[in-house]
């Protein structure tokens, strides 16, 4: 097995734009597709459009779509929290803030969890971006599964 190469186009911002512009509309990071998601909270195992595998490794691979999920929310929470204290101060709601920040973090993880998902995609795309290998593995039937797959 050979060791991929890392070049300047890796971490590219010029490149990396288009990736998490087409992420946060949840298209394909790799080529705009639409149509990724077979439910909100589910992808489908590969782009209907450029056919990459959009789980691109081991059965792990969304933890850190969870990490930016948390992350989204719990900063929405926190500026949504400190807009309503500043606003209402010195008489500040704190019973309604305790119970309505349950419905914001329970919501707001159900409502970020697809766009933390294709975030994630991208950012993978971005540090290992699709060489032509990976592509011709895929549209030959290949999927992440396989213990010879020309990304690793």
């Amino acid at each position: 097995m050979r060791e991929r190469e890392f070049d300047e186009q890796t971490l590219d911002v010029r490149r990396a734009w288009p990736l998490f512009w087409r992420a946060i509309r949840l298209r394909c990071p790799n080529c705009g597709g639409r149509g990724i998601f077979a439910t909100w909270l589910t992808l489908k195992p590969k782009c209907p459009t450029c056919g990459i595998d959009l789980d691109r490794a081991e059965d792990d691979y969304f933890i850190g779509a969870y990490l930016f999920n948390l992350i989204a929310v719990e900063l929405l929470v926190a500026a949504a929290l400190t807009v309503v204290g500043v606003l209402t101060y010195p008489h500040v709601p704190w019973t309604l803030l305790q119970y309505s920040t349950i419905v914001l973090v329970l919501g707001g993880a159900f409502a970020c969890y697809p766009f933390a998902k294709t975030t994630w995609l991208a950012f993978d795309l971005m540090l290992r971006p699709v060489t032509p290998e990976e592509m011709e593995w895929y549209h030959t039937g290949g999927t992440s599964a396989g213990r010879d797959l020309p990304q690793l």
